[in-house]
C-alpha cells in the first residue's frame, strides 16, 4: 500500500480521501528540515502547503518518493528541477483557491476605491472625518488585468458584474478566449495608459519580475490604483513607494510581498497603501478544496497512474489514462526493444505516431518510450526524468504525427540514430495487446515476452537448424519463434521467446554462427 506524509496543516478531509483510496497516511507537521530528512525515505508521497521546503537534499533522501503534492498554486518551496531529475512528479492545485483569491482582489480594489481601512481606523479612533475620505466609483471604470488565466478570468467576470470595462495583457491569452470572457486583449503599454485600476494575476518569472517598475509606472494614468494578490516581486516596491509619494499612483493594495513574512516593508505606514498577510487563499472553503484536491490527485497517481495538474510532466486525465493504457505498454516495449538493439551511443530519436494513436495525447507515450529506450543504458530512469536525461545527453528527440493509416489502423514507430547506424522498430495493437510488426525495414509479427533472443542475420540456409541445436544442447526451451526478412538472400530477423536464461557463453556461440550479424538477449 502506498504511503504518504502530510507535512503541513491540511483539512482533515484530506486524510479521509487518502484512506478511502487505500493510501496509508501519516501526519507530521512542523518538522525541521533535519527531522524531515530523517523520515522522508519511508514515503511514496509528501503533501505540503507553503511551509515545508522540498529541497534537492530531501528529494535525494526520499528514495521511494514518487510524488510531491502542493495544496495551492505556487511551487516556490519545491526544487522542481531536482524533483524532475529524480523522477518525482510535482503536482499543485491551481483551481482549488481561484475563486477565493479572485474575491480577495476584488475586495482590495473596492477598499482602495472607498479608502475603507483608513476610514475604519479613523472612526474607531472617535473621529468623524466624513469630508476627508472622498472615494471614487468603480462603475464605468476600466480595469486592466496583467495576466488573464484562471484567476484573472474570474476577476474579469466579477468586474463585469460591477459594470467595469475590462482589458487584459497576457501573451498567452488567445483572441477566442478573450472574446468568450468579454475581455479586450491589449499590449502592456496600452493597458498602462488606459486602466483606472490594475490587478496582477501572473506567476513570477524572469519575464514578469518587476513588470511594474519606475518606467512602466510612469506610463500609467495619473490616479491609477494597483492591486497585487498574485506574487511578490511583480511590482518593484521602492518604485511604487515613489509613485505613491508623488501622487501619480493614488493607491495600492498588496496581499503578497517580495520578502515574506513581511514584518518590515518600505510601503508600510503609507496611508494610501492597504496590506494583508497573504490571505488570498485563506477561506475555509479554499483550504478544504485544495486539501481534498491534492489528496485526490496524489491518490490517483499512486494507485492508478493518473497524472493531474503536474508542473513537470504532461498531465494525463483519468479519461486519457484509460485510452492510453494499451499504448503505454506498446510504447514502453518498442522503446525498450529499440534501446537494447542499438549498440552504440544514441544521437537522435524520432517517434512517429500513425493512425488512431496520432489523435491521442502522445506526450506521455514519448516519455514512456524514452524510459524504455534509456533504462537499459542508464540507472534510475523513469517516465518523469527520461526526457530530461535525453536532453542532458544531447539526444535530439522529435515527434511526428500522421493521422492517416497505412498497413495498420494504429502504429508507433521509433527510429534511433546511433554512432554505428540507424535502428527502427515499429509496433501496433492487436486488440489491446502490443505487437511488434517491423524491425529495421523487416516485417514480422511478434509478441514480446519477458525473455527474448534477437538475431539479425543474412538470409542463408542453416541458421534455424544451427540455432535450434545450440539452444537444445543448452536445454533452452523455445516458447515462440518469429521470423522475418526483407528480400530473399538478404537481411533477416529471428525473434525467439525462451523459457530459460541464456548464458553469456551461449550467446557468444550464437554470435559466432555463420551469417549472424548480431545476437542479443532482450528483457521486457
Amino acid at each position: 500500500m502506498p504511503k504518504v506524509l502530510i507535512a503541513d496543516k491540511l483539512s482533515p478531509q484530506a486524510i479521509d480521501v487518502f484512506k478511502q483510496n487505500k493510501v496509508d497516511v501519516d501526519v507530521k507537521t512542523g518538522m525541521t528540515p533535519e527531522e524531515l530528512l530523517a523520515v522522508i525515505g519511508e514515503y511514496d508521497g509528501i503533501a505540503i502547503r507553503s511551509a515545508t521546503k522540498v529541497t534537492a537534499k530531501i528529494l535525494e533522501a526520499g528514495k521511494k518518493l514518487k510524488v510531491v503534492g502542493r495544496a495551492g498554486i505556487g511551487v516556490d518551496n519545491v526544487d522542481v528541477k531536482a524533483a524532475t531529475a529524480a523522477g518525482v512528479v510535482v503536482m499543485n492545485t491551481p483551481f482549488g483557491n481561484s475563486v477565493t483569491t479572485a474575491e480577495h482582489a476584488i475586495s482590495l480594489m473596492m477598499s482602495l476605491a472607498r479608502q475603507i481601512p483608513v476610514a475604519n481606523a479613523s472612526t474607531h479612533a472617535g473621529k468623524w472625518e466624513k469630508n476627508r475620505f472622498m472615494g471614487v466609483e468603480i462603475s464605468g471604470k476600466t480595469l486592466g488585468l496583467i495576466g488573464c488565466g484562471n484567476i484573472g478570468s474570474i476577476v474579469a467576470d466579477r468586474a463585469h458584474g460591477l459594470k467595469m470595462k475590462v482589458i487584459a495583457y497576457d501573451p498567452f491569452l488567445s483572441k477566442e478566449k478573450a472574446e468568450s470572457i468579454h475581455v479586450e486583449k491589449v499590449e502592456l503599454d496600452d493597458l498602462l495608459k488606459r486602466a483606472d485600476f490594475i490587478t496582477l494575476h501572473t506567476p513570477l518569472t524572469d519575464a514578469t519580475r518587476n513588470i511594474l517598475n519606475r518606467d512602466t509606472l510612469a506610463k500609467t494614468k495619473k490616479g491609477v490604483r494597483i492591486v497585487n494578490c498574485a506574487r511578490g516581486g511583480l511590482v518593484n516596491e521602492e518604485d511604487l513607494k515613489a509613485a505613491l509619494d508623488s501622487g501619480h499612483v493614488a493607491g495600492a493594495a498588496f496581499d503578497v510581498f517580495e520578502v515574506e513574512p513581511a514584518t518590515k516593508n518600505v510601503l508600510f505606514g503609507l496611508e494610501q497603501f492597504i496590506c494583508t498577510p497573504h490571505l488570498g487563499a485563506s477561506t475555509s472553503e479554499a483550504q478544504e478544496n485544495v486539501a481534498v484536491q491534492v489528496a485526490e490527485q496524489m491518490s490517483e497517481y499512486l494507485t492508478v497512474g493518473t497524472v493531474t495538474n503536474a508542473v513537470n510532466i504532461s498531465s494525463v486525465s483519468a479519461e486519457d489514462a484509460q485510452k492510453l493504457k494499451p499504448y503505454i505498454a506498446l510504447a514502453g516495449q518498442i522503446g525498450s526493444f529499440a534501446g537494447q538493439i542499438a549498440e552504440s551511443g544514441i544521437k537522435a530519436v524520432k517517434i512517429s505516431y500513425e493512425g488512431t494513436v496520432a489523435g491521442l495525447n502522445t506526450k506521455p507515450l514519448t516519455a514512456v518510450a524514452l524510459e524504455g529506450m534509456l533504462s537499459h543504458l542508464i540507472e534510475n530512469v523513469n517516465l518523469i526524468n527520461a526526457p530530461v536525461i535525453a536532453k542532458e545527453r544531447n539526444i535530439d528527440v522529435s515527434e511526428v504525427k500522421r493521422e492517416r493509416t497505412s498497413d495498420y489502423q494504429t502504429l508507433i514507430r521509433i527510429t534511433i540514430v546511433a554512432e554505428n547506424g540507424e535502428y527502427e522498430v515499429a509496433g501496433t495493437l492487436f486488440g489491446s495487446k502490443p505487437r511488434l510488426v517491423e524491425v529495421s525495414g523487416i516485417k514480422l509479427e511478434a509478441s514480446m515476452g519477458a525473455r527474448m533472443l534477437y538475431v539479425n542475420n543474412e538470409d542463408k540456409p542453416g541458421l534455424i537448424g544451427n540455432l535450434g541445436k545450440l539452444l537444445g544442447e543448452a536445454k533452452i526451451n523455445i516458447a515462440n519463434f518469429h521470423l522475418g526478412r526483407n528480400d530473399a538472400r538478404n537481411d533477416a530477423v529471428a525473434l525467439l521467446q525462451v523459457d530459460e536464461a541464456i548464458s553469456a557463453e551461449l550467446l557468444a556461440k550464437i554470435n559466432k554462427l555463420p551469417s549472424v550479424k548480431q545476437a542479443k538477449i532482450l528483457h521486457f
